[in-house]
């Protein structure tokens, strides 16, 4: 099950866990929830009611969809360095969700700055979306974290056509397509903290 900000990270993230999680195989299917993920801001009781509000939908869905759930998977931009208040932010939705998703795994993606930033960690995919575009070296192989606003910068560095939030599904697919996943140039603490909770679900 996916929750995120949008149906483009939901097709980002699926690229990723297939990727990363191989042995699930075509038999698993990797559904959205279509609630928007907002969770950052909220502590105490206010993030907890927001978490068992997603894990109920996580359970209704895969109920209508007559499957067992296996895995969630939640989503959500930083908008932020991966510092402090990344650490704090993360222990407390990673917190909150082991508590209340008993019987089925998690993993959460809470990207620095946004997911533009992991989709930086594969600039060779860029130009199998668009053959003229390039990351600029200013980009490539770098801490992909520390990139403020990194939509922004592709918009602004790729060329031509001009990058769109809706490209990313299509550059995360092109680096599982040609095996550029897992295999990331540059580094990004918050990408390696999301693999690191997938690597716990084998």
């Amino acid at each position: 099950m996916l929750a995120g900000e949008d149906q483009n990270d939901c097709e980002i993230l699926a690229a990723l866990i297939r990727a990363h999680q191989p042995d699930l195989g075509a038999a698993a299917k990797l559904v959205r929830i279509n609630d928007p993920v907002r969770l950052r801001r909220k502590s105490g009781p206010k993030l907890a009611a927001a978490v068992e509000a997603l894990v109920g939908k996580a359970r209704a869905k895969a109920r209508q969809q007559h499957a067992e759930l296996l895995g969630f998977v939640v989503h959500e931009d930083l908008d932020g360095y991966t510092d402090a208040q990344y650490d704090r932010i993360r222990a407390a939705l990673t917190g909150e969700f082991a508590r209340q998703c008993r019987g089925f795994l998690t993993a959460f993606a809470l990207a620095a700055w946004e997911s533009e930033g992991w989709l930086l960690l594969f600039p060779d995919a860029f130009p199998h979306v668009r053959p003229r575009w390039e990351v600029p070296a200013h980009l490539r192989d770098k801490d992909t974290g520390r990139i403020k606003d990194a939509k922004e910068e592709l918009k602004r560095g790729l060329g031509t056509p001009v990058f769109r939030e809706s490209d990313g599904p299509a550059v995360a697919r092109k680096a599982l397509e040609h095996r550029l996943i897992p295999f990331p140039r540059g580094i990004n603490r918050s990408y390696a903290d999301f693999v690191g909770d997938l690597a716990g679900w084998t």
